[in-house]
């Protein structure tokens, strides 16, 4: 057994398998927990999904956001426990791997056609 086998076994059961398919450019609502001092709560981030990188327990994935005229960005590991759910409230139609371009973007440029 090589290295990629003995930490592929060690971490199949970490893996998540309750999140829908994480597909680039379609439009997520990500729920965290997120917890302060003795209370937790749940805060939702809603963006496209410009981003996935990595395989296995290390993946990865970035949401892009407008909020009040900045571009928000944030990644989370795909099998993080912080994530409560992911929803997927619209499909988009790309064909890039990696929407960077949507950074420079503004208004209606930034938008993602929508996959029929």
């Amino acid at each position: 057994m090589n290295a990629n086998e003995i930490i592929n076994s060690l971490t199949k059961d970490q893996i998540r398998t309750d999140l829908p398919e994480i597909v680039i450019g379609n439009n997520v609502k990500v729920y965290q927990k997120i917890t302060e001092g003795s209370r937790t709560r749940t805060q939702m981030f809603e963006g496209t999904v410009i981003k996935k990188q990595g395989s296995g327990i290390a993946a990865t994935f970035t949401v892009r956001r407008i909020s009040y005229g900045i571009g928000v960005e944030k990644t989370w590991p795909v099998n993080s426990p912080n994530i409560e759910k992911i929803e997927v409230t619209r499909k988009g139609k790309v064909r890039r791997a990696k929407l960077y371009y949507l950074r420079d973007r503004v208004g209606k440029a930034a938008k993602v056609k929508v996959r029929i």
